[in-house]
């Protein structure tokens, strides 16, 4: 098969392993950077073109897209999916789980258990949005934001006054969400590969660190998933439209709770913590999907 990759960094390690894995498979992978791509959108011959070079034969595309492009990565990939090209994971799949709120509704909707979460626009809201999640200590976050930037933990009432209104006086869209104190500064990161977790690692934000990131300092060791826990991160991930996932869960006292779902999940932490060749096993989802679409 002819694979592209979609990627600014050629040199990250998600990219490097997925590069490997389907060379090792037998196929021809290669690293497009989606701002480099222009699209030709006609109903008659749509076309997509990288410094120059029309890109054609392509059966499968790999998105590993940043949520700084999402606007631009997403139509890329939508491209792709026009000329009929098998996507790992299809462009409004990752539209919706990069919008924390649409997320969490859409999840909320379908019976997934997720931390309480109230947002708001206006400040004279603040105190009802406070004690929506129950007081502080709570948790604040952007709705655009991504690898633990943009997240505060406000541990008094004042402080979490003070910063929904310093966010809302910026103009930005925040959520607030409850602090689950049991979880003490960990989660667990369930990597999702059509219907099955494949692989998880409990996270553990360092000293004095709430957020658990490994972008953040924080370290992983292997877990074991309860059945309740495999089950919700299936389920989040097909409620999504997620072929590839990372779902990520905090260990509470009234279960398994799904705090996000990342749709460009790095394989760093997971393949180095669980020993397991996760990149390859995301080339052998696209051989038998690629391969069904075709025999259909």
């Amino acid at each position: 098969m002819k694979i592209a990759i979609l990627s600014r960094d050629a040199t990250l390690y998600s990219s490097v392993r997925l590069l490997e894995a389907a060379a090792a498979r037998g196929h021809e992978a290669r690293i497009l950077d989606p701002t480099h791509c222009y699209m030709n959108i006609t109903s008659m011959k749509p076309s997509i073109h990288y410094m120059g070079e029309n890109l054609v034969g392509y059966d499968a595309v790999i998105p590993r897209i940043g949520a700084s492009i999402t606007f631009y990565g997403t139509a890329v990939l939508r491209q792709f999916e026009v000329m009929n090209t098998f996507v790992l994971n299809n462009s409004a799949s990752i539209s919706r789980s990069r919008d924390k709120l649409a997320s969490s509704q859409l999840l909320a909707r379908k019976g997934i258990d997720l931390p309480i979460t109230a947002f708001a626009h206006n400040p004279d809201n603040i105190e009802d949005l406070i004690a929506e999640v129950g007081g502080a200590p709570l948790v604040i976050k952007l709705v655009e934001g991504s690898q633990g930037i943009g997240v505060v933990l406000a541990e008094t009432h004042n402080a979490a006054h003070s910063v929904i209104q310093a966010f809302m006086g910026l103009n930005a869209n925040i959520m607030v969400q409850e602090f689950i104190q049991e979880a003490a500064g960990s989660d667990i990161r369930c990597f999702v590969i059509g219907d099955k977790v494949v692989a998880a690692m409990k996270r553990q934000g360092r000293e004095g660190e709430f957020r658990s990131n490994l972008h953040r300092g924080g370290t992983a060791t292997l877990v074991r998933l309860t059945p309740q826990e495999r089950s919700a991160a299936v389920r989040a991930a097909k409620i999504m439209g997620l072929n590839v996932c990372g779902v990520d869960l905090l260990r509470s006292k009234r279960g398994p709770l799904v705090m996000e779902v990342n749709s460009s999940p790095g394989l760093e932490g997971i393949e180095k913590t669980s020993d397991k060749d996760i990149a390859g096993l995301m080339i052998e989802y696209i051989e038998k999907n690629v391969g069904k679409n075709k025999s259909g």
